[in-house]
């Protein structure tokens, strides 16, 4: 949802030599999938770059941005933030991973059996899927990804968590007025924050 497909890879190749950095600089194992986030995020806008190029529709692009997006991202986020933190926060860090989990599996059989399709609008991508249960999915989506980062009991996770919740509601609206997107900037930023939080690591997360 960058701008153009020229701003989207140059977007994704900074983004994921900050997630670069921040796997280089992990000391604990446990760290390790929340620091390759920038990676993930970098690789999606490279991705989304080559749908911009194909001018939307469907195909393999697409399907690999909507991969990344959904079901993904949905794991990925709690799971990680949960392997980063002590045993007496992964109590509570275990509610919003079954729930990504459920909804990373709803969305995993929503994309294997329908197609998602990109349309450029302006200077966004929209992209469209078919869902059942679209609002469940959603809300199930931002308690697993942005609730398990304010439930962290870390200080930038938690302010992570925050600039996720304030993007998201950013973002959307400007995709909904067809106005530049500032996805690239709000990837940026987690992206950065993410650096900061790794290089204040000293040791596996509080208990």
């Amino acid at each position: 949802m960058c701008w153009s497909a020229t701003a989207d890879l140059v977007a994704g190749c900074g983004i994921a030599a900050v997630g670069a950095a921040c796997v280089a600089r992990v000391r604990s194992p446990g760290d390790l999938p929340l620091a390759a986030l920038p990676l993930i995020l970098g690789v999606h806008q490279v991705v989304e770059s080559a749908v911009w190029r194909s001018g939307g529709g469907i195909g393999p692009a697409v399907t690999a941005w909507a991969v990344i997006a959904l079901p993904l991202l949905a794991v990925w986020v709690p799971a990680g933030v949960l392997c980063a933190s002590g045993p007496r926060v992964r109590r509570r860090l275990a509610v919003p991973l079954a729930v990504g989990l459920c909804t990373a599996a709803a969305l995993a059989y929503a994309l294997a059996t329908r197609p998602v399709t990109a349309e450029i609008h302006g200077r966004t991508v929209g992209y469209a899927l078919e869902l059942a249960w679209a609002e469940p999915l959603v809300a199930g989506y931002l308690v697993a990804t942005i609730g398990s980062l304010l439930l962290a009991g870390d200080r930038v996770l938690g302010l992570l968590g925050v600039l996720a919740a304030v993007g998201a509601v950013v973002c959307w609206a400007l995709w909904r007025l067809e106005f530049v997107s500032t996805w690239c900037a709000f990837a940026a930023v987690c992206s950065v924050v993410l650096l900061a939080w790794v290089r204040g690591r000293t040791a596996p997360g509080p208990g």
